[in-house]
């Protein structure tokens, strides 16, 4: 299992935990509120009772009395509506919004009753009570305290979610950054071993070349090529962790350079095509920029398992002011469904692959160059294509060179 399957593993299993904790919770909640709603319930039918019992053996002359006992009552809210829907006695509403008229034939029409027996209505059904040849209906609604413990199981997972949330990009950044210095110090003690072996190798060099003659000879050049190839590498670890300068540059002749120092070292029956604008400038890092089309050229010969082609096309937006660098290949392509994956760190298809390559060739594009790194278009069995995005510098007028 790889560092980027192991990194899914753990986030899943953080998913799975805050579903179970949310989960026990909203069921925990749950059943507390349909235990107070049972409870509300038996409160309201006994309520109900009592003011039945009360309206049959009260006069007219006591029907103040029993009013105002009923507004006493702050825990369930009731209204009491007629036959004809027009409410006739409120209890356990908030007073200070409305006042109780003293005519008792005056109408209760203001709209917080109306408001109030509409989410009544809404709410339960209501319970029939006769006074003389009058029959009533009693409403009631949730009191304020069962309808928050209602909304608090998701207020619950809010804060669980933000809480894990928080942990989470807590711990990344906390990783990454301990991954960050881990990979410095490294890249910095491998730049500080290679200079030394370099440095012999060039000795070597020198005196092969004085004792035999050799100065025209091209494997003598080749090694030097090598060597200087070392030498790039030595300060492409010397400078991690530091701001790279950027220069204005001729993108096309940067890739050309590279891919005659990489093809002579690759498969001679893979075919390299560079095509497109030669002429656009843009910002380069030339160590770092050497590097991403190293690991772009790479992964495209390991696609190909015997004939194919790598082809470099560089096209300038003059609109956007942007160069498009497009590297294909006719390879083994690549599944949809892994267009963004191949740049997580530790993704790879090869068995010795480290899963490193097209995460720093995406880090170095986006964070060092300010552009953009993206899989263009790929088939199965057909192909891949690489997409890089940089500002152009300088605009020219487009030549084609094929």
């Amino acid at each position: 299992m790889n560092t980027y399957q192991k990194k899914r593993r753990w986030k899943f299993f953080l998913l799975i935990f805050a579903i179970v904790i949310g989960g026990a919770s909203v069921a925990y909640t749950d059943f507390f509120v349909k235990k107070m709603e049972r409870e509300e319930a038996a409160q309201f039918q006994l309520h109900t009772k009592v003011l039945d019992l009360r309206l049959r053996f009260s006069t007219t002359d006591e029907l103040d009395e029993v009013f105002q006992t009923m507004r006493k009552n702050t825990k369930i809210d009731v209204i009491i509506t007629k036959q004809d829907g027009s409410i006739w006695a409120y209890d356990g509403l908030d007073t200070t919004k409305t006042n109780y008229p003293t005519d008792k034939s005056k109408v209760y029409d203001s709209l917080y009753y109306v408001r109030q027996l509409n989410k009544m209505k809404a709410q339960h059904k209501p319970v029939q009570i006769n006074y003389g040849d009058e029959k009533l209906s009693v409403y009631y609604k949730d009191s304020f305290i069962l309808t928050q413990l209602r909304f608090f199981p998701y207020i619950q997972l809010g804060v669980i979610a933000l809480f894990i949330m928080a942990a989470y990009v807590a711990f990344s950044q906390a990783r990454r950054a301990e991954q960050d210095q881990v990979w410095v110090g490294m890249a910095k003690e491998t730049a500080h071993q290679l200079g030394t072996p370099i440095s012999s190798l060039m000795a070597w060099v020198e005196l092969i070349k004085s004792r035999f003659d050799a100065e025209e000879d091209p494997l003598i050049a080749e090694m030097q090529n090598d060597i200087h190839r070392l030498e790039i590498i030595t300060d492409r670890f010397s400078k991690i962790g530091s701001k790279p300068m950027l220069e204005d540059h001729i993108v096309y002749a940067v890739v050309q350079n590279f891919v005659n120092y990489f093809k002579v070292r690759t498969s001679d029956k893979i075919t390299f095509v560079i095509k497109g604008d030669n002429q656009v400038r843009a910002m380069l890092s030339i160590p770092l920029f050497d590097w991403v089309i190293e690991n772009l050229l790479k992964n495209a010969a390991n696609a190909i398992d015997n004939e194919g082609t790598i082809t470099i096309n560089i096209i300038e937006h003059l609109t956007k002011e942007e160069v498009f660098i497009d590297v294909s290949d006719t390879g083994r392509g690549i599944p949809s469904s892994k267009f963004d994956t191949v740049f997580q760190p530790g993704y790879t298809t090869r068995k010795r692959g480290w899963g490193l390559g097209l995460s720093l060739t995406k880090r170095i594009i986006e964070n060092y160059h300010s552009g953009k790194i993206f899989v263009k278009d790929s088939e199965l069995g057909k192909g891949t294509t690489f997409r890089i995005i940089l500002k152009s510098s300088i605009t020219y007028e487009p030549t084609t060179n094929t």
